[in-house]
């Protein structure tokens, strides 16, 4: 135990002499016993460079092992206070967009759904992808389970244009005949799929300028100051919709191959209130899916559930 306590310290830090001030010994007994570690598994865990040290592969699944033990660890000494006083934590790890513009609308219904329930965050402002370490959940697109997570699916994904009722309305061609006024957009950096290709119309000048952040609930907010169009993930803009701040801006939806998911990770216990809340969550999102149907069922919405 002493091994992998000084070797996670070493992993961690990237160097011997950073591990050895933390567990309060000296840099030559961290060597020692990472040596004496190395010998005893015939395989050697760091790549030694001058000021630091580096994982080999050994290493990395080593320490990879070790990180997901002590986290476990971590996470059961937290649920064990909070029951003492009388709450149970669900950590998500998702987008600011999907906390600023799904979750918090809902905040008072989730507290009447799970009173003693305490919601934690990671939250992620790039793409929703990789690993969902350190967390119960974690909204992702995926193509479904893995080797180390579990998914459940929730729904495809879904993009639609989206403004204001006021900006569609200043905007739309009249009906004598003037062309459509060019319409700005608010652009997600580095979004995938490219998401001009909604104006199929191939006319000059239906788009007169854009907007572009890297944070999508950026971009949702522009959209909701009537800056503009954006393109609606309508897991994260269901609730816009569905209360009409938000209006489609055209009759017209893409789905991609993409599909998210809620991940958990295999080898993190399972707990029943953690298995409760995924199921809120993705139930909700139905009901969401379902009331964009109704309000526009010329997306046919419904037919993707």
């Amino acid at each position: 135990m002493n091994g992998l306590f000084t070797f996670e310290a070493a992993g961690r830090c990237g160097n011997f002499s950073k591990a050895a001030e933390e567990l309060n010994v000296t840099p030559a007994a961290v060597s020692r016993m990472i040596s004496r570690l190395e010998d005893h598994l015939d395989s050697p865990l760091f790549l030694r460079r001058p000021g630091g040290v580096d994982l080999t592969p050994a290493g990395q699944i080593l320490f990879d092992a070790i990180a997901r033990g002590f986290s476990g660890i971590e996470n059961a000494l937290r649920e064990i206070e909070d029951r003492r006083g009388g709450v149970e934590t669900v950590t998500l790890s998702v987008s600011t967009a999907f906390t600023t513009h799904w979750v918090m609308p809902r905040m008072t219904r989730f507290k009447e759904a799970f009173p003693g329930v305490e919601l934690r965050f990671h939250l992620m402002m790039g793409p929703i992808a990789g690993t969902v370490n350190d967390v119960d959940l974690g909204m992702r697109y995926a193509d479904g389970a893995d080797s180390r997570h579990e998914a459940a699916y929730i729904m495809p994904e879904i993009l639609i244009p989206i403004c204001t009722p006021s900006y569609l309305e200043s905007h739309r061609t009249s009906g004598q005949g003037p062309k459509r006024a060019p319409i700005s957009t608010i652009n997600l950096s580095d979004a995938q799929p490219d998401w001009s290709s909604f104006f199929t119309s191939g006319k000059q000048g239906e788009v007169d300028h854009s907007m572009v952040f890297s944070d999508y609930a950026i971009v949702v907010q522009a959209a909701l100051l009537g800056q503009g169009v954006a393109l609606g993930w309508l897991n994260v803009v269901a609730h816009w919709l569905r209360t009409q701040a938000l209006v489609p801006e055209r009759n017209q939806v893409r789905i991609t191959d993409r599909k998210c998911q809620m991940l958990r990770l295999r080898d993190k216990p399972t707990r029943s209130i953690v298995m409760k809340v995924q199921d809120w969550i993705i139930t909700e999102l139905h009901k969401d899916m379902r009331a964009v149907d109704t309000l526009y069922p010329e997306l046919d919405i419904a037919n993707l559930l």
